[in-house]
């Protein structure tokens, strides 16, 4: 039997978590839905901040994730700059800015935040890019005719910001500790070639080398009373810049549930079902939970991930033990980098074949799939995103190695 519940409370006014809030009312919950964001903005989405919007080819209206009716017709009681600062399961209550209220249902949205550079704080020209703010911030450095950037950390996100600076014409360098750029996620392989991408639109990429130092100027109009020239690298050579964004991974925002009697390891740890705890689930780049279908813990940073987590989430808090079933997604993402739509669907491993089965490395336009034991885990498509989806859903049927090269064969 459905669970009953009269009210239901989301913390984290994130895709994850409008996204809870727009399924509960399309299910049918008509009971009183609180929707608490940190932030002073209204729910927007994150992808464009390091494309589109942080070129200036879209304005505001069109990050947001639901016009000013869309979210009247939800009903919600909306409190945004509002930040949770504390959880008791057992009392059933949430705390938010110190005060304690109780809660019925909950959902943790509340996602991560980004790591920063030792010593970088309030230093004028040193930025992350994680919020519309932090996109603010930088396209306003670029308006005003910064010529230099240097971008830390060879991730998606810094490879965006570096395509989209390359194409406000930067000069644009970009520092990678580890020696294959990209290689983390893509593998060896696919990773230089995401590299070569790069490095042929003039990106001077610096791989399998770290920042020993952020280098400053005094400037008395800044909080830190500093300003960014450069950097030096721990080989000793220097790279100057009027601009450094730091793309070096996120943390999952979990600090306000210490003590909260929540399991918390590298995020807020659920069932396969992402139940938390009774009466709790968790959603987003937040959340960790067991995917069986890769019979392994994850805890999944991709749009199309808080999008399903948070829809999966809401639901759960409606349904009973008995009815509730694991949440079994195949990872997804997407980059736009230049002219180039990189696609990747499933997992990747360190000792998986890597196969190219559609296209041209050489053009930058092709499909690689990886296979390991047997097994197909993943496609990766550069430019070829009918191939990529199809090659998806292969992926949700737990295709083979085998099958999957039959699947690929009729295309070039």
């Amino acid at each position: 039997m459905p669970v009953g519940r009269d009210r239901i409370t989301i913390v984290g006014a994130s895709l994850a978590g409008y996204w809870a809030a727009e399924t509960l009312r399309r299910d049918g919950f008509e009971g009183a839905i609180s929707l608490i964001g940190d932030e002073g903005h209204e729910p927007y989405d994150r992808p464009p901040l390091s494309k589109k919007y942080l070129a200036g080819e879209v304005g505001r209206d069109r990050v947001n994730l639901g016009n000013a009716e869309k979210l009247a017709a939800l009903d919600l009681d909306l409190r945004l700059g509002r930040r949770a600062t504390g959880l008791d399961v057992a009392a059933r209550t949430l705390e938010v800015e110190g005060v304690s209220e109780p809660f019925d249902g909950l959902v943790i949205a509340t996602g991560a935040r980004c790591r920063t550079l030792p010593g970088t704080d309030g230093v004028a020209g040193v930025h992350t890019l994680r919020t519309i703010d932090d996109a603010d911030a930088v396209r306003a450095a670029m308006d005003v005719g910064v010529e230099r950037m240097v971008v830390v950390g060879a991730g998606f996100i810094g490879a965006e910001v570096a395509s989209t600076a390359v194409g406000r014409g930067l000069a644009v360098t970009m520092v990678e500790a580890l020696e294959a750029p990209f290689g983390r996620v893509l593998g060896m392989e696919m990773g230089a070639v995401l590299a070569d991408v790069h490095r042929g639109h003039g990106v001077d990429l610096r791989a399998g080398v770290g920042v020993d130092e952020v280098l400053t100027e005094p400037d008395g109009g800044t909080e830190a009373g500093l300003r960014v020239v450069g950097i030096r690298l721990v080989d000793g050579s220097e790279v100057a810049c009027d601009l450094l964004v730091a793309g070096i991974g996120v943390i999952p925002n979990v600090d306000w549930l210490e003590g909260s009697g929540l399991e918390v390891a590298d995020g807020v740890v659920c069932d396969e079902t992402c139940l938390a705890a009774p009466d709790v689930v968790a959603a987003g780049d937040v959340a960790r939970w067991t995917n069986a279908r890769y019979g392994e813990s994850m805890r999944v940073e991709h749009w199309d991930n808080a999008v399903q987590q948070g829809v999966h989430a809401a639901r759960r808090l409606l349904q009973s033990d008995e009815e509730a079933e694991p949440f079994t997604p195949v990872p997804w993402f997407w980059s736009d980098q230049y002219d180039r739509k990189v696609q990747l669907a499933g997992r990747t491993h360190p000792d998986a074949e890597v196969r190219v089965v559609a296209g041209s490395v050489a053009e930058h336009r092709f499909v690689a799939y990886y296979g390991l034991g047997g097994r197909f885990l993943g496609v990766l498509g550069v430019n070829r995103p009918r191939q990529v989806m199809q090659s998806k859903g292969l992926l949700e049927q737990d295709a083979s190695w085998d099958e999957a090269l039959v699947f690929a064969a009729d295309w070039d």
